[in-house]
């Protein structure tokens, strides 16, 4: 009897335990599919987190383990195939926004990262986080999300060299350089594969574009250099997590004045995180049919709570904001029903930290294609945002194009926010009462918060 007892409250911990009738052979094959689509965070986040002075190495260890732990949780607890990773997006909002155009340590931003995912526990466990993101204006998640996408795209675009400085216009068109060249051609591969329906597209583009540019390096090594090519040292090696592993850091305790910036970037993180998290798990339970009949994403507090706890020992490990992926939708349409294929995900990155000397190779151009076309998935949100609505699609607008604008999400997303409410408020001001819009008082007060970063920080 205590058996079964035992058996019983184990499987309430753990879902996936009850599990039967399961086609495993289904489910491992979503997995692979699942990792072949979005195995290029191996490579961008540690060339992104790497430009803050993090160990490119040690990112690769980080961002493997801290991926796997992360799938583990959503498949045992959660029950659910998708499969989580540093967020794209969020780990630009780490590296550029907060460390090298805030002047922040990134210990400092990972102790940052660290305090999001405790508030997030909380918020899940209390079901704060449903309620906070249901108040959101689903215009302004979509605009969130186009936003960030043509953010990302900028970045891509900047680090294949096809955009550049320029004192007179802000930013120019590159030279055509070799740089250029490799990302165009890895962009189209990924462009044909997707349009095939070949798995692993995003991943293609990426290797087409690192051999081109390591073949490059072999005849022109001396020009290489100068572009940032380097041939792999190697193919087998385990890099220690060390340097970044264990290095929050909340020295700035002891400055008061540090304490303000560093809850805005809190906060912003919990922001752009609330959408990233609800809106992948919405759409993505949406496109495979596996959304209740009240339209709720099944174990949602689950799902919640597994990003918020691998986003918690990601900071640890030494990782930007972990979260879960769109692309866990290509292993859900090839079948992925339980947490099988996020714990083949999570396998998948175990065995890949140990191929760092060409992961860390993979120069900027190569995953330049992965960024472009990222920001292109992303930036098609944009057709679900009422823009015949004024008070809607202006605040949209406003916030997808100051994001890039900008060059910070944290911006965008406080001006965006801002224009929203005063738009909505001021509308309200002058209609009549069955005209009002509604404006939630969690938006309210989120403006409230941004307008006091603008004018004391």
């Amino acid at each position: 009897m205590n058996s079964t007892n035992e058996l019983t409250g184990i499987q309430k911990l753990f879902p996936l335990l009850a599990e039967k009738n399961v086609n495993m052979r289904r489910e491992i094959v979503a997995g692979i599919t699942t990792f072949l689509t979005m195995a290029y965070i191996i490579a961008v986040n540690p060339s992104t987190l790497a430009a803050t002075g993090m160990d490119a190495g040690a990112l690769v260890t980080g961002t493997c383990i801290a991926a796997a732990l992360g799938c583990f949780l959503m498949g045992f607890i959660a029950n659910l195939p998708f499969a989580l990773a540093s967020g794209m997006g969020l780990n630009a909002f780490f590296a550029y926004t907060v460390v090298l155009k805030g002047g922040v340590s990134w210990e400092i931003a990972l102790s940052a990262v660290f305090v999001e995912g405790i508030i997030f526990i909380f918020l899940t466990l209390f079901k704060v986080r449903e309620a906070v993101v249901n108040s959101i204006p689903l215009n302004m998640k979509h605009a969130v999300t186009a936003g960030i996408g043509i953010f990302i795209a900028f970045i891509g675009l900047k680090g294949s060299g096809f955009i550049v400085a320029n004192e007179a216009t802000l930013v120019s068109m590159g030279h055509i350089s070799p740089t250029v060249i490799f990302a165009f051609v890895g962009l189209l591969v990924i462009g044909i594969f997707d349009k095939k329906n070949i798995k692993g597209a995003i991943l293609a583009g990426i290797v087409v574009s690192s051999f081109l540019a390591w073949g490059y390096a072999l005849i022109n090594p001396e020009t290489a250099t100068k572009l940032g090519i380097y041939l792999p040292a190697g193919v087998f090696k385990y890099e220690s997590i060390n340097p970044i592993a264990g290095k929050v850091d909340f020295s700035f305790l002891a400055h008061p004045n540090h304490i303000g910036n560093f809850l805005v970037v809190v906060c912003t993180l919990l922001f752009v995180d609330f959408f990233d998290t609800v809106g992948t798990l919405v759409g993505v339970c949406s496109k495979a049919n596996m959304l209740d009949e009240e339209g709720k994403v099944p174990n949602v507090g689950r799902a919640l709570l597994s990003d918020s706890i691998a986003t918690t020992i990601g900071a640890l490990l030494g990782v930007s904001t972990v979260t879960t992926y769109v692309e866990s939708s290509t292993g859900v349409l090839a079948g992925g029903r339980t947490g099988y294929t996020a714990i083949t995900t999570g396998v998948l990155f175990l065995l890949a930290m140990f191929f760092s000397p060409i992961f860390i190779a993979i120069p900027a151009c190569a995953t330049a294609p992965a960024l472009i076309y990222v920001g292109f998935l992303m930036i098609s949100s944009l057709h679900n945002i009422d823009i015949h609505n004024v008070t809607e699609g202006l605040p949209a607008f406003i916030t997808v194009v100051a994001m890039p604008l900008t060059y910070s999400i944290g911006d965008g997303l406080t001006i965006g926010i801002l224009s929203y409410v005063v738009i909505n408020l001021l509308y309200n001001l002058f209609s009549k009462k069955e005209d009002r819009e509604h404006v939630s008082w969690v938006m309210i007060i989120l403006a409230i918060l941004f307008a006091a970063k603008l004018m004391f920080m």
